[in-house]
C-alpha cells in the first residue's frame, strides 16, 4: 500500500492526528516516530496517549527514563524515547520486546532498535514545514497496513463508519452555520461532525450537555460518541426553532421569549460545573476582535497604541462584571438556538443548542444574547419587559447593578460580533454575515450610550457600517 502524506498547519492539526491514531490502536500495535529534534515526535505521542487516558494530564517525553508506561481504559501504552542510546545492545533493560507483544508502543528514534525493530508497524516521519509540520505515514506488516488504510479514509467515510456502528445508514446534510461543525439527519436523530483539526472539539459539548441535563433542561441526549474523531449522534429535538415560530406567527413571540427568560433561571452555577471562568482575559480577547478584524476591513490602520488603548478601555469598563461567577453562561442563547418543546413541562419546554463554549460568568450575558439578537429584531418594549421579568424572579439581584452589567456585556458581545462577522467575510469568504452588522451596530450604540469610555473610543476610532462601506468590504473580500 502506498503511503500517506499530510500537512499539519498548526498544533491542533498535530493533536488531531494523534487523537485519530489513538482511537485505532490495540495491544500489540506499534507506532514508530521518525524525525529530527523538534520535528514533533513527542507532541504527536503526547496527543495519542492523552486521548487514550481521556485527560490532559502531563505526558513528559521519556528522554532520560527511556520509557514511560500509562495504564488506560484501552490497556497499557508504552512511550519510548531512544535518543540517548547508541544501539540495540542497550535496550535489554527497557522491556520493549515484551511491550511490543502486550502493549501499544510509541517509539521515538526507532533507528536505534536495529534488529528489534518490529516488522509490523505504522511509521510516521515528521518534519517542520513553515509554521507547521509535514507527516509522511507508511506501514509494514498486516496490522500496520490496516492502520494506514484506516487513516486514509476520508472524513465522509469516517462519518459513515461511525453511523453504521451506531445502527444508522444514510445521512442528509443540514444547512451549516458560521462554525466548522456540520450536522446531518440520520434516521430520527442528528449527527454532529466537529473536526478537531479545524478548531472544534466535541468533549466540551458532551460535558456541558451533562450539566444541563442534570438541571432538568432540554439539551439533546447523546446517543453515541467518537470523541477522538469528533463525531456525535444526538437526539433530534425537532424543528420548532423560536426564530421560525416567531416569523410564522408573531403573536407567539412574547410567550416564547417568556419561556426562554424563565429557563435562564435554571442556569445558576453549581459546584460541579467543570468549565472555565468568563474572566477578564476572555472578555478582553473577544472585544479585541473589533479592532483586529472590523477596523482593518473598514480601512483603518490599527496601531499598537490603538490596540493598547482599546484593551485598556475594555479592562476598565468590564472590571465590575468580570469577577461574577454566578451563572453557567451558554454564550449563544438566542432564537435560532432555542427549540420549542410544548410536550415537555416547565423549563424543559425550551430545547437548547450550540452551548459547547459555555463558561461560568455573569447572568446578564445570556439574557442580552437573547434580547440583542444579531439575526432578528426584538422590539425595545419586549426587551424591557423581559429584563423586568428576569429581575422579578431574581429578588437577590440589585436591579440597577444588573442593568449596568447587561449594558456592559451587551457592548462587549456586540463589539465581538462585529469583529467576528468581519472575519467571516475577510478570512473565510462568507460575505453574507456583513448584512447583519448594522443590526449589531445598533445594539452596540444602545449599549454604550451610558458608558463613556467605550462610547468615546468607538466614536474616535471605529467606523460605522454604512451601506457604502459594507459594499466595499464585500467587494474586496467576498468570494
Amino acid at each position: 500500500m502506498t503511503g500517506l502524506a499530510l500537512t499539519l498547519p498548526d498544533a491542533r492539526a498535530t493533536d488531531a492526528l494523534g487523537m485519530r491514531i489513538s482511537g485505532l490502536l490495540n495491544a500489540g500495535d506499534c507506532v514508530l516516530l521518525e524525525g529530527d529534534l523538534g520535528a514533533g515526535k513527542s507532541t504527536l505521542a503526547r496527543a495519542v496517549i492523552q486521548t487514550a487516558l481521556g485527560s490532559d494530564e502531563p505526558v513528559p517525553s521519556p528522554t532520560f527514563t527511556l520509557t514511560a508506561q500509562y495504564e488506560t481504559g484501552d490497556g497499557l501504552f508504552v512511550h519510548a524515547d531512544l535518543y540517548r542510546l547508541s544501539g540495540p545492545e542497550e535496550l535489554e533493560e527497557t522491556g520493549l520486546e515484551e511491550a511490543f507483544r502486550e502493549a501499544v508502543t510509541l517509539v521515538e528514534w526507532p533507528d536505534r532498535l536495529g534488529d528489534l525493530r518490529p516488522s509490523d508497524a505504522l511509521t510516521i516521519a515528521l518534519s517542520t514545514d513553515g509554521e507547521g509540520r509535514r507527516a509522511v505515514l507508511s506501514a509494514s506488516g498486516a496490522r500496520g497496513e490496516m492502520l494506514l488504510a484506516e487513516l486514509k479514509k476520508s472524513r465522509e467515510t469516517q462519518l459513515a463508519d461511525f453511523l453504521l456502528a451506531a445502527g444508522f445508514g444514510e445521512a442528509t446534510a443540514v444547512p451549516g452555520d458560521a462554525s466548522n461543525r456540520r450536522y446531518f439527519h440520520t434516521g430520527p436523530h442528528i449527527a454532529m461532525d466537529a473536526p478537531y483539526a479545524k478548531g472544534e472539539d466535541v468533549r466540551p459539548f458532551v460535558a456541558v450537555t451533562g450539566m444541563l441535563r442534570k438541571r432538568g433542561l432540554s439539551a439533546p441526549a447523546i446517543l453515541a460518541t467518537d470523541a477522538a474523531n469528533g463525531f456525535l449522534l444526538l437526539e433530534n429535538l425537532g424543528d420548532g426553532l423560536f426564530a421560525r415560530l416567531c416569523e410564522d406567527d408573531p403573536a407567539r413571540e412574547a410567550g416564547l421569549y417568556e419561556a426562554a427568560v424563565d429557563a435562564l433561571h435554571g442556569l445558576g452555577a453549581r459546584g460541579g460545573d467543570a468549565v472555565p471562568p468568563y474572566d477578564m482575559v476572555v472578555l478582553e480577547r473577544e472585544a479585541m476582535l473589533l479592532t483586529d478584524w472590523w477596523c482593518p476591513a473598514a480601512g483603518v490602520a490599527v496601531s499598537d497604541d490603538m490596540r493598547a488603548e482599546w484593551a485598556g478601555v475594555v479592562r476598565e469598563a468590564m472590571a465590575g462584571v468580570a469577577e461574577d461567577r454566578s451563572a453557567l453562561v451558554l454564550r449563544d442563547y438566542h432564537a435560532e438556538n432555542l427549540l420549542w418543546l410544548p410536550e415537555r413541562e416547565g423549563d424543559a419546554r425550551v430545547g437548547l443548542l450550540d452551548y459547547q463554549d459555555a463558561l461560568i460568568g455573569h447572568p446578564a450575558y445570556d439574557l442580552v444574547s437573547l434580547l440583542e439578537d444579531a439575526r432578528r429584531d426584538v422590539s425595545p418594549a419586549l426587551a424591557e419587559a423581559m429584563v423586568a421579568r428576569f429581575l422579578a424572579r431574581r429578588g437577590d439581584l440589585d436591579g440597577a447593578a444588573f442593568r449596568r452589567g447587561y449594558d456592559l456585556l451587551g457592548a462587549q458581545r456586540n463589539a465581538k460580533i462585529v469583529g467576528i462577522f468581519a472575519r467571516l467575510c475577510a478570512r473565510d469568504g462568507k460575505p453574507r454575515y456583513l448584512s447583519m452588522i448594522p443590526r449589531v451596530w445598533a445594539h452596540l450604540m444602545r449599549d454604550v450610550s451610558d458608558l463613556p469610555g467605550l462610547r468615546g473610543f468607538i466614536a474616535r476610532h471605529v467606523p460605522a457600517p454604512t451601506d457604502d462601506l459594507l459594499a466595499r468590504i464585500a467587494a474586496e473580500h467576498g468570494r
